[in-house]
């Protein structure tokens, strides 16, 4: 007997996000590039001009070899056959006398024209059945369920035949499975198609996969139907204004790959308004009398359906700062869909303090199973997301009755975990101890102003020095006379430490900034850390330091054309502000101020024509980042968000949304802002639709988040943000302490250069 293997892939379409509360179940999508096969008016597909049978059902299809009487099946691309119900297919597989049918990947055949593949059943006269397909005789084939008749029928995944070899598939043409090969883990998102009513007719915006996009504009375009009707092919955008849609209208968008389309995306209903009202219910008033108000989130798909979901905290009204006394009541943090349900709810108890230095939130996928997990700091008291204390690890045993706070409000010394939670169901999945203990250092001072401050998200670092594409928890403790920055895997159902990077053990002044950013700033494929004046390398190592000290805000961005990513910080005892490479923190600009505290700025391509660098905005200076000078539009001091049909970002700021020259593009009536002075969104995002961003605001009124869209065509394609390294990492960075909005891994503004390529795989699909 002679064996070969072979494997069968069917990827499965699934389709785009139904985002009102009475919408459709997605399914996620893919795009095609399988040989042959056009589509008809309802959804089935047959090979150009239809196969052609011969005496006992013999195939054969154009371009394929010749095939003989016997019930022989030749496809595209296929190696001549021999008598004896051999089949070939796609890629021209080696076929032998006897019946005997190989592909590359290889099932086991045997003599006498039978094939099995896992699961799939057989039956006399050379009929092939795959992973449950059911067979009779003359030689036909069947995957997945699809029904086969007489004379060499071929169905997949559920669909019909007729005689005479016809094949036939449900929804259009064969999709292939996001991309398993590809360096950095993303998530398996559907199309985000989103439909809006506006004066005029009715906006669709959708997303362009990372992995659909080529680097060459004509090999991608999109069908996108209404009701059920081919409306447009739309090659140069992946957004469009139906003049005839109405409210009632329903969209569905498929991709054209290299001339071949792929399954069409779930129907989705058009908006009555620019945003999706989320409904949230807040916790019950705190014992201390704290009120709770939806505060920042940061979002992943927790549930593995291929929609953003939101992992929003609530905190109360008595949270406090760092540096201020007085107990909080309990931090809570929810797992929402986008229609309102809630997922869990997770009681982080009394021994950590509400306040926006305290709970940070690591959010992703961090075991490549397709569903996110969620990771952050826990203690004693702590309950999860089906309402039972910790248990695992140093959480077995421990009473959670003790109130550990002492007489500022704060647990110092006590014990300290980090926990990773189930995103589906906020079950505990793993707890350790924290990476860095209150116990370890002298932090500077004995109130905890200094060690109680955190920062966290995920990134894309070094595991063991290898750069390997796959995320890591990172939590950092302390920013002011200490910094630490811990990188943890979660893998496997274990958590464990990566690496820890101490600043005991390089420059001791800390450097730190009320935020933490990630990118890779060397072109190593591994990650650094940037939590502000300093970059620390990949592998937890030190890497370069400004020299500049403390800050309250920053942005990490290719903010200079041609160079490598560039760190904005401004300045609070030096003042003033400045840019310098991330890597090596050579400066192009410096500009100092001692004793005035510069607490606001930002920097980002945001108007007026010059892209000679990025405008930088802050502790005095408006101008390039190049230079420090020169005419630049100020870039303001809160937010900035891609909205409008240009390619320069716009600012956020309160509720509302303005380009630099001043005019109003959405005034969030009814909605607030987080943070107090610093008047930060819910969370900004690239949630859905084309890669511009979402915003999220709470309501005023407590019963709803809001999530914003644009409504204004553009001619700019770019694949959706979200699979882009860095600016997905720093999208879930944009959460912790003082929130800094996310930037791209590459330059966007009008004359950009062509985005690079991701070099990425889907998460489960490796």
């Amino acid at each position: 007997m002679r064996t070969r293997t072979r494997k069968v892939t069917q990827a499965l379409a699934r389709g785009s996000v139904a985002l009102l509360l009475a919408g459709t179940i997605p399914l996620l999508q893919g795009c095609s590039s399988a040989t042959g096969g056009s589509s008809s008016s309802a959804g089935a597909t047959s090979a150009p001009g239809g196969a052609t049978s011969a005496p006992g059902g013999a195939t054969s299809a154009p371009g394929g070899a010749t095939s003989a009487p016997g019930g022989n099946t030749t496809a595209l691309g296929g190696n001549t056959t021999a008598p004896g119900g051999n089949t070939t297919e796609v890629g021209g597989n080696t076929t032998e006398v006897g019946g005997n049918t190989t592909e590359v990947g290889g099932a086991t055949t045997e003599p006498g024209g039978t094939t099995t593949v896992p699961g799939g059943k057989t039956a006399p006269g050379g009929n092939t059945t795959i992973t449950g397909g059911k067979t009779s005789p003359g030689g036909n084939t069947t995957v997945t369920g699809g029904k086969t008749s007489p004379g060499g029928n071929t169905t997949v995944t559920g669909g019909v035949t007729t005689a005479g070899g016809a094949t036939t598939q449900a929804g259009g043409n064969t999709t292939v499975a996001p991309p398993t090969t590809g360096h950095y883990q993303m998530e398996n998102l559907d199309r985000g198609v989103v439909a809006v009513k506006v004066t005029g007719g009715v906006y669709v915006g959708w997303r362009m996969m990372g992995y659909e996009y080529t680097g060459t504009d004509a090999d991608t375009s999109y069908n996108l139907y209404k009701d059920g009707t081919l409306l447009k092919n739309v090659t140069d955008s992946t957004n469009y204004l139906d003049a005839a849609g109405t409210s009632t209208s329903k969209y569905t968008v498929s991709c054209v790959l290299k001339g071949k389309e792929g399954a069409q995306s779930a129907p989705v209903a058009v908006w009555a308004n620019q945003y999706l009202s989320i409904p949230i219910t807040a916790p019950p008033n705190g014992p201390l009398g704290g009120v709770y108000t939806a505060n920042d989130a940061s979002p992943c798909d927790l549930d593995g359906d291929g929609q953003m979901d939101i992992v929003l905290k609530w905190d109360p009204s008595n949270s406090q700062d760092s540096s201020f006394s007085n107990k909080s009541d309990d931090v809570y943090i929810d797992g929402l869909k986008l229609d309102g349900t809630r997922l869990w709810r997770i009681d982080i108890g009394v021994n950590i303090r509400a306040g926006a230095h305290d709970t940070q939130l690591s959010v992703y996928d961090f075991d490549g199973d397709g569903k996110c997990e969620v990771a952050f700091k826990t203690a004693p008291g702590t309950k999860d997301g089906k309402g039972n204390y910790l248990k695992k690890g140093p959480a077995a045993g421990v009473d959670n009755s003790q109130d550990l706070r002492g007489p500022r409000g704060m647990t110092l010394g006590g014990p300290e975990w980090l926990t990773v939670f189930s995103g589906a169901d906020g079950s505990e999945l793993d707890t350790i101890a924290y990476p860095v203990l209150y116990a370890s250092h002298s932090w500077g001072d004995t109130n905890g102003n200094r060690s109680q401050r955190f920062n966290g998200g995920f990134a894309f670092v070094k595991d063991n020095g290898i750069a390997t594409g796959l995320p890591s928890i990172i939590q950092q403790r302390g920013y002011y006379t200490v910094l630490t920055v811990s990188a943890l895997t979660y893998r496997n159902g274990v958590l464990a430490k990566n690496w820890v990077y101490d600043s005991m053990t390089s420059i001791p002044n800390g450097g730190g900034d009320h935020s933490c950013m990630a990118a890779d700033t060397d072109g190593d494929l591994g990650q650094e850390i940037i939590p502000g004046a300093r970059t620390i390398n990949s592998d937890g190592t030190f890497k370069c330091d400004s020299g500049m000290g403390h800050g309250d805000a920053m942005d990490i961005a290719p903010l200079i054309p041609g160079k490598p990513m560039v760190t904005f910080s401004i300045h609070e005892s030096l003042g003033g502000s400045d840019a310098h490479d991330s890597a090596t923190c050579t400066f192009y600009y410096k500009l100092t101020n001692p004793g005035v505290d510069a607490n606001r700025g930002r920097a980002e391509y945001v108007g007026a024509g010059d892209e000679t660098s990025a405008s930088c905005n802050g502790g005095g200076a408006t101008g390039l980042c190049l230079t420090g000078t020169g005419t630049a539009p100020s870039a303001g001091s809160n937010f900035v968000i891609y909205w409008d049909d240009d390619e320069w970002r716009e600012l956020e700021n309160g509720t509302s949304i303005t380009k630099a020259s001043g005019t109003t593009l959405l005034n969030a009536s009814g909605c607030a802002s987080n943070n107090g002075t610093k008047s930060d969104p819910t969370l900004t995002a690239d949630m859905l639709g084309d890669w511009r961003e979402e915003v999220i605001y709470r309501e005023s009124a407590g019963a709803a988040l809001r999530m914003y869209t644009t409504t204004t065509v553009t001619k700019r394609r770019i694949y959706t943000l979200m699979h882009d390294a860095t600016y997905r990492a720093q999208v879930n960075f944009e959460q912790a302490s003082y929130n800094q909005p996310p930037h791209a891994g590459f330059q966007i503004s009008p004359n950009m250069p062509a985005p690079p390529v991701p070099n990425i795989f889907i998460a489960g699909s490796k």
